[in-house]
């Protein structure tokens, strides 16, 4: 074996690991200050704040009383409050007994001697500070990318081979193939306006240049250029690059993304030879497209063939400074896709309407955090924003041990007047752990297998 050939094996998994703990870390510090900063504001006193778990690489108390640490094993972490068990906020019967003798006020302290309203807030605090981050990383993206500027204008012309490129930098398009561009905002006309074009390799821009109205030629709207490749996908695995241009499939020329759709869809998972374009090179690669289930326009899922790339206009849109409402409009408005999507997803699997292969695990995840950051910081920032999402609304699932299962027995004391005994929740915590420990299991499987 040369020992030297698995160095750069080893590099990507030591990057992989490395982008898989920034991320957890990130999210699970914002979701753990939400519950220890909600608390403490309820009067609710924090013993410890811990990233990770195991043995504490560092320490050190604050004014408060609070142990701030950072364990050996960075995948989770946890607020354990006056009165906690363990991280899972589970009763301490021994120690409340003993604060309950010795000093009665400080009962207020603990988390389970605090009233509902506060033990609830804190609970669900956790969640909504995940989605907060979501909302806030989401908008300053926009806000950073601003919005595409009306009438559309050529920012950046990206480079293609062999085709004759009369567009130039500025240009204001008024019409392609003599159809006048529509609003960016009128629902349905964008895909309207691209489906009537002309299915040629070149097309009659009219542009607006220095004050005068010319017409000019250049590529079709939407060429075979890739402009993003999906982690774990079929693309990744052969190393095709963002920048990329697909020329050519099992040997036919293509010029328009749709071609390429076409020849992926219609593979029926048959290998693909594609002839592609970098740099002024032009490479080989072999592929098969792989089965996706993918949102459709009804709410359910749709299985199409994929190869795991995105495309994108022959030029990249110049743009204008987004508003910061409308900014943190687009943040909620993405979040709350997110949440929408996941939860049809997962409906989707229970019933059976897609694979549950779907599911990805903590490997999966790190392969994904692993592939985002190596595509560039936004791309990294903007996972870290969808994993947030999807740890806010993971910890909302009504199950013991997660914050959710804490709310449902928060609601049933608010009805009965009584929190459940000591008894039924031990057993309910174990049951709450058991089905995460299980769930977590089948998601690995998943990872290894699918």
């Amino acid at each position: 074996m040369d020992v030297l050939s698995l160095i750069p094996q080893f590099g990507n998994l030591v990057y992989t690991i490395v982008a898989f703990v920034i991320a957890l870390s990130v999210i699970v510090a914002v979701h753990e200050y939400g519950h220890y900063i909600v608390g403490r504001w309820s009067g609710i006193h924090a013993e410890v704040f811990s990233i990770g778990f195991g043995p504490v690489l560092w320490s050190r108390v604050d004014k408060r009383g609070t142990r701030w640490q950072i364990a050996a094993l960075p995948f989770g972490g946890y607020v354990k409050f006056l009165g906690d068990a363990n991280a899972a906020s589970g009763k301490d019967e021994d120690a409340m007994n003993e604060i309950s003798e010795q000093s009665p006020e400080e009962l207020r302290r603990t988390m389970h001697g605090a009233p509902l309203w506060a033990r609830a807030a804190t609970v669900a605090a956790g969640p909504v500070f995940n989605f907060v981050m979501s909302i806030l990383v989401f908008g300053l993206i926009f806000f950073s990318q601003g919005v595409t500027k009306e009438p559309l204008t050529v920012g950046t012309l990206h480079p293609l081979p062999g085709t004759a490129q009369g567009l130039q930098d500025g240009d204001e398009i008024v019409a392609v193939a003599g159809q006048n561009l529509p609003d960016f905002d009128q629902e349905g006309s964008w895909s309207d306006f691209t489906d009537a074009l002309p299915v040629e390799p070149a097309l009659d821009y009219t542009v607006i240049r220095d004050g005068q109205t010319i017409d000019v030629s250049g590529p079709w709207l939407y060429p075979p250029l890739i402009q993003q490749v999906a982690p774990r996908s079929a693309a990744m695995d052969i190393d095709l690059k963002q920048g990329d241009v697909i020329t050519a499939v099992n040997g036919d020329p293509i010029f328009a993304f749709e071609q390429l759709k076409d020849h992926v869809e219609s593979s029926d998972g048959k290998v693909l030879l594609l002839n592609v374009w970098r740099d002024g090179a032009d490479l080989e690669f072999a592929l098969a497209p792989r089965r996706t289930d993918e949102p459709g326009s009804d709410g359910g899922f749709v299985t199409h063939w994929r190869i795991g790339i995105v495309g994108g206009m022959v030029l990249e849109p110049a743009t204008e400074p987004a508003g910061v409402i409308a900014s943190l409009s687009g943040g909620v408005q993405q979040t709350m896709r997110i949440v929408e999507g996941s939860l049809s997803g997962i409906w989707h699997m229970v019933t059976g309407a897609i694979s549950t292969c779907n599911m990805s695990g903590p490997i999966g995840i790190a392969e994904t955090s692993g592939a985002m950051a190596s595509q560039g910081a936004q791309n990294f920032i903007f996972f870290i924003a969808v994993l947030s999402t999807a740890v806010g609304l993971l910890n909302l699932f009504p199950i013991p041990a997660l914050d959710g299962g804490h709310l449902v027995f928060y609601a049933y004391e608010a009805v009965t007047g009584k929190p459940p005994s000591d008894g039924a929740l031990r057993i309910l915590m174990g049951v709450g752990i058991s089905l995460i420990l299980g769930l977590m299991l089948f998601s690995v499987t998943n990872d290894l297998f699918c």
